[in-house]
């Protein structure tokens, strides 16, 4: 008598399902890396832990945007991810984009 599984020892499959919006490869050569140093940190400096603030949602918008560019996710509008800032702030990602690059 098998004490495994259900009677008869037919095995429940079970369908995996995809995530919402899908996969995208890994930065194996690590083109945003410096990007999402600067989030990182910024999350574990920021003075309320847990709260995703301002500069740190644009350093992340700066790395969506680099692996958009660098074909590592689909592109998509900021907008579509949650990432949209006024006129002068957007010129200010920009401008934390390639300071960080230097």
């Amino acid at each position: 008598m098998s004490g495994f599984g259900s009677p008869g020892g037919r095995a429940v499959s079970v369908k995996p399902s995809p995530p919402e919006r899908g996969s995208f490869p890994l930065d194996h050569d690590a083109e945003c890396k410096h990007l999402i140093s600067s989030y990182l940190r910024c999350l574990k400096t920021q003075s309320t832990p847990g709260q995703n603030n301002e500069e740190c949602r644009k350093l992340a918008k700066g790395y969506l945007a680099c692996r958009m560019d660098h074909n590592l996710m689909a592109k998509d509008s900021m907008e579509n991810l949650g990432l949209v800032f006024g006129g002068k702030e957007e010129k200010a990602s920009e401008e934390a984009k390639e300071t960080v690059k230097a």
